[in-house]
């Protein structure tokens, strides 16, 4: 990677298949406890070279965890939603 490729603002926002609804970039690079959303390189591939950034952006330990794990069903991703809302 050249170094220079930014993910799109939180103004860009696109429709996201789990929450049928629209979100910027910034929610799915956090959106599983501190790690991107199993799906973000499905979904965001085509709006800027997200693989390239968040190779660079996460270790490889993270990028396992993120990308090579089950996805999580509805269920559990509400459930850590609710975790983290109640540790707020």
């Amino acid at each position: 990677m050249n170094g220079n490729i930014t993910p799109p603002g939180d103004d860009f926002q696109i429709r996201c298949p789990r929450l049928g609804h629209a979100i910027p970039f910034s929610y799915c690079r956090s959106e599983s406890m501190g790690l991107p959303c199993f799906k973000t390189l499905d979904c965001w591939f085509e709006h800027f070279p997200v693989a390239d950034y968040l190779q660079e952006a996460l270790s490889r330990e993270e990028w396992v965890r993120a990308f090579h794990g089950a996805g999580k069903n509805k269920v559990m991703s509400l459930l850590e939603l609710i975790e983290q809302a109640r540790r707020k």
